[in-house]
């Protein structure tokens, strides 16, 4: 399928590209279980409770086992007790196993999500950077004119180095590459903006 390109004067021209990223089939349920997973792996779980063999303290028997007509105990660092461990507590950040994601699910995720853009026209593909762009407020400008102010935006490697410094400021804009976005950042942003470039990366990556 072919796609429209801009340049930074507004005019367009077209780019091909391949169905099976940009007009691939929306599976909403996998889209569901890979941000399930992916938001679970993100939550850190930092609270820990030490268990009775973590207390510090003397493991002695504390009375008599018989005898004494109170029921049977052994050393202090018992959980029924002040300052002993704590039965089934939270045990921190190394009890908890990440959920995996796999190659697949992380591909079709991501051509279902960008085929759901490209369908509500919320995907928008530029010309390269060509150009450095050293201002915030000529950069701000540009998202203005293409109404691109809420968006995960996309860049190959020398676009990024031209244009990040200028962007990286304004709020509700990510700036990324191919390797270091994911599900989670498409469903975040209204809209998607790729590079010439960025496209053809993409197609490498996730073809």
């Amino acid at each position: 399928m072919k796609l429209d390109k801009l340049n930074l004067d507004g005019k367009k021209s077209s780019i091909e590209v391949l169905d099976k990223i940009f007009s691939a089939k929306i599976n909403h349920k996998l889209i569901s279980s890979v941000l399930y997973k992916t938001n679970a792996n993100y939550k850190g779980r930092h609270a820990k409770t030490k268990q009775q063999n973590e207390v510090a303290g003397p493991t002695s028997k504390i009375y008599a086992q018989k005898g004494t007509g109170n029921a049977r105990h052994a050393s202090r660092k018992a959980p029924i007790f002040v300052g002993g461990g704590i039965a089934h507590g939270p045990k921190g950040q190394l009890a908890y196993k990440t959920r995996k994601l796999n190659k697949s699910e992380k591909r079709q995720s991501i051509a279902s999500l960008i085929s759901e853009k490209t369908k509500n026209k919320n995907l928008l593909v530029l010309n390269d950077f060509n150009n450095p762009i050293k201002k915030t407020k000529e950069m701000n400008l540009i998202l203005k004119k293409f109404e691109i102010t809420n968006s995960l935006i996309i860049l190959d490697k020398s676009s990024k180095e031209k244009v990040e410094k200028s962007i990286r400021n304004i709020p509700n804009i990510k700036v990324t590459d191919i390797n270091h976005f994911s599900a989670f950042d498409i469903i975040k942003f209204k809209k998607v903006v790729f590079t010439e470039s960025s496209i053809k990366e993409l197609e490498k990556r996730y073809a």
